[in-house]
């Protein structure tokens, strides 16, 4: 009930505030603001949305965990979307989500209230099992024919 009560009172709230800052800077300040808040989003949310894809890489070579920075993406994400939505209400939640501590306040809230799911601990760098023997094949050793007895060999193409 109270997502949906705040979805109603968010486009009220927004409204509001156009009118307030309009009234005080004037209406063409008020609709360069919001543009200007359009085009930092989409800039911010391109370069951080590079440094959030090279930091999930290298968790993931490392073999770690990279829930922490796949969070971070989708909140980066989300600023972004809310920058680009005209409003000062949006715009200001927007600008709290790019700043790192407040995405690492988000993550502790998020992390003990979401259950993740992974397991990347039995990979090392190169997608093999960690420990694992290695099977060194000779050229002869391994071919790769048809299986004449296979079943899928009955099914023909159309």
């Amino acid at each position: 009930m109270l997502p949906l009560l705040l979805l109603l009172a968010l486009p009220l709230l927004e409204i509001a505030g156009f009118v307030v800052v309009g009234s005080e800077i004037g209406v063409l300040a008020t609709i360069g603001l919001i543009l200007l808040s359009g085009i930092v989003g989409s800039i911010l949310l391109r370069v951080q949305g590079f440094g959030v894809m090279t930091r999930v890489r290298a968790e993931m070579n490392a073999g770690r965990d990279p829930s922490k920075e796949l969070a971070n993406g989708a909140m980066i994400v989300l600023a972004g979307i809310l920058l680009l939505i005209p409003g000062f209400i949006s715009d200001i939640v927007g600008i709290l989500l790019f700043l790192p501590p407040v995405r690492a306040l988000a993550w502790r809230f998020l992390s003990k209230r979401v259950r993740f799911s992974t397991d990347f601990g039995g990979f090392t760098r190169r997608g093999g099992p960690a420990g694992g023997k290695t099977i060194d094949l000779d050229e002869d050793d391994f071919k790769r024919q048809p299986d004449p007895n296979s079943p899928w060999r009955s099914i023909r193409d159309e």
